[in-house]
């Protein structure tokens, strides 16, 4: 993946970190952003310390103006954005736990400003900056289509995350997809599922190997990598 730009959002934690960590060590040039500085610097040195390259920004994702810097300053250090992994993401509560008739405004509003208001500005922001052969992706999950109780304005912003890449893949000429990796163990899963680094390697293959007629405003779930990587 030399000389190609991948930027990713949410970058401080997660399977965020673990994409921007494995873009990297494919030999991509990352531009990663997240609020906390702590982790970007602690990442930063991570990738450095095993050969890569990567940026790192503090931006907010619900921040428009934060976002389009950042969509700048990645372009501007390099050749035009080939790959985007919009995995910024909250989820106020513990999973299974969080009944959508008790979520407060305030944390449903900050859900949907995070995780569909902050994908919404990581495309657009990304869009004039794009390579014409670019790819989007948009993490999601399965509560995303499948009703499960208790999960609250999480699973309601996975799904209108996911019609947004739908929009998206219609308007753009760029390939955009969703990425559907399983049960993955991170702050927002409470820790249950399998290990991010293992997910990082789906989101790479979805940007490099994966056909992007199938990619484009559809659902690469983990069957079907298993099935195309065994």
């Amino acid at each position: 993946m030399d000389d190609t730009t991948v930027v990713v959002t949410g970058a401080s934690r997660g399977i965020g970190r673990s994409v921007a960590a494995a873009f990297a060590a494919e030999g991509a040039r990352v531009v990663a952003c997240a609020r906390d500085d702590e982790a970007l610097d602690e990442l930063a040195a991570a990738v450095d310390e095993s050969g890569g390259a990567i940026l790192t920004q503090r931006a907010d994702v619900r921040d428009e103006f934060d976002v389009e810097r950042l969509m700048e300053r990645a372009a501007r250090e390099g050749r035009p954005i080939d790959v985007l992994v919009a995995c910024a993401g909250v989820s106020h509560g513990t999973p299974g736990e969080m009944p959508t008739a008790e979520e407060s405004y305030a944390r449903f509003d900050d859900t949907m400003r995070t995780n569909v208001r902050g994908v919404f500005a990581a495309v657009k922001e990304a869009v004039p900056h794009m390579a014409d052969d670019a790819r989007v992706l948009v993490p999601s999950g399965s509560v995303a289509r499948e009703a499960k109780a208790g999960m609250g304005s999480y699973a309601v912003s996975k799904a209108a995350a996911e019609a947004l890449a739908r929009g998206f893949a219609a308007d753009l000429s760029q390939t955009v997809g969703v990425v559907d990796p399983g049960l993955v163990a991170t702050d927002l899963t409470d820790g249950r599922g399998r290990d991010p680094d293992d997910a990082a390697s789906m989101f790479v293959w979805a940007a490099t190997e994966a056909d992007a007629s199938e990619l484009d405003g559809e659902i690469l779930d983990l069957r079907t990598w298993k099935e195309a990587t065994r």
